[in-house]
């Protein structure tokens, strides 16, 4: 079973109603649930790396690694 719950006062809170006999002791496994994404900071963020890297060496360093091949040539 999952459900969803607050915490309040240092304790749990479900926000459903739990289907369980009174008294009956359970194991409980918590999953942060990921906070709503922070669009201004996404914004401010953006070209911050532009300068970190040079993106035409990187393509063709790429291409040069794809002349490189270490398997074997098929014989057909």
């Amino acid at each position: 079973m999952t459900i969803r719950a607050r915490v309040k006062g240092g304790l749990l809170e479900p926000l459903e109603r739990i289907d369980l006999p009174e008294g009956e002791e359970i194991t409980i496994t918590l999953l942060d649930t990921p906070a709503a994404p922070d669009r201004d900071a996404f914004r401010n963020s953006a070209g911050a790396w532009k300068s970190a890297l040079d993106a035409e060496a990187l393509i063709e360093r790429i291409y040069q690694d794809r002349l490189v091949s270490t398997r074997r040539e098929p014989h057909l």
